[in-house]
């Protein structure tokens, strides 16, 4: 039997990187979902390969749906099989969700680099990459920037959880960009921001969205920006920042440099909102600090 069948029906299935394409769930979730929580049951050819229906699919659909909501994978089995109109809407607020925040911040705190390993593939695993971020990730790193400060091993903390994501990312990165299709981003930091766990979140953000990110570790001479778009074919500038960053950067360089490169130079980070009022009428974009939201953001953009 080859790999996309019929049923005695005469419906069609589908073999599992169709099922991928289609519902944008990549294939280690799907059979996630399958072993983990029964979320959905294929059919199988006598090789073992997975088949799944149009009813399937719909159901993964449905699961996302549920998931876009904010409800945690473990819930979902609960309220898919129910009537919509019969199903209340979920307490997305506490319950699993909750628990899986503080399970990654203790593990931070903890310096415990196998549990923080775990925590990664587990979430990547069984949500899709946008959920994952940013119901978990994203809610997670911003609760322990706000309870790091200067307190004692905060800084180790920091340091050993961006090794880790940078890492993670560049191994992502480096795969996803050979078979993405998608435009060419180029994603660094402002010269003031001196950590990198924004730009890892939204250089895996955008990857999820389609587009080849070149993630620089430093904040690259404005000067050469321009070389880097001509020789590195690149769709768009992101330049992502948690600080103020100094005035003339943000009132005159920045906006120069939006004035010579005919592609969107674009700003992500809280330095969007601390730079608010600045930032009207000079030229340049802004994404927001919310990653999933800020690569979203870009398909607008660049159509244009």
């Amino acid at each position: 039997m080859n790999d996309k069948a019929m049923n005695p029906a005469d419906a069609p299935l589908y073999p599992i990187r169709e099922v991928s394409r289609l519902t944008g769930v990549n294939s280690v979730t799907l059979r996630a979902w399958e072993r983990r929580y029964g979320l959905i049951r294929p059919q199988r050819t006598p090789k073992g390969h997975r088949l799944y229906a149009r009813d399937d699919i719909a159901r993964i659909e449905r699961i996302l749906q549920w998931l876009g909501r904010g409800v945690p994978v473990s819930q979902v089995r609960d309220l898919i099989d129910q009537p919509e109109t019969a199903t209340p809407a979920p307490d997305t607020e506490s319950g699993d969700w909750d628990s899986q925040r503080q399970q990654l911040i203790a593990a931070v705190e903890a310096l415990d680099l196998s549990r923080l390993e775990a925590l990664f593939n587990q979430s990547l695993a069984l949500y899709p990459l946008n959920v994952a971020l940013a119901e978990l990730w994203h809610p997670a790193l911003a609760q322990l920037e706000e309870s790091w400060g200067d307190k004692l091993g905060a800084g180790l903390q920091r340091n050993l959880l961006e090794a880790f994501l940078r890492t993670r990312v560049g191994t992502r990165l480096y795969h996803a960009n050979h078979v993405a299709r998608g435009p060419r981003l180029l994603l660094s930091r402002l010269p003031e921001e001196t950590h990198q766990l924004g730009s890892l979140l939204l250089a895996l953000a955008a990857s999820h969205e389609g587009y080849r990110v070149v993630l620089l570790d430093d904040a690259p001479p404005l000067n050469e920006l321009s070389l880097a778009v001509d020789r590195l074919h690149i769709a768009a500038v992101v330049l992502v920042s948690a600080q103020a960053e100094r005035s003339e950067l943000m009132r005159r360089q920045l906006p120069r440099l939006a004035e010579q490169l005919a592609i969107p130079v674009c700003l992500a980070g809280p330095v969007t909102r601390i730079r608010a009022a600045d930032l009207e009428n000079s030229g340049l974009e802004t994404l927001g600090e919310d990653p999933v939201q800020s690569a979203s953001r870009l398909g607008p953009l660049l159509s244009h």
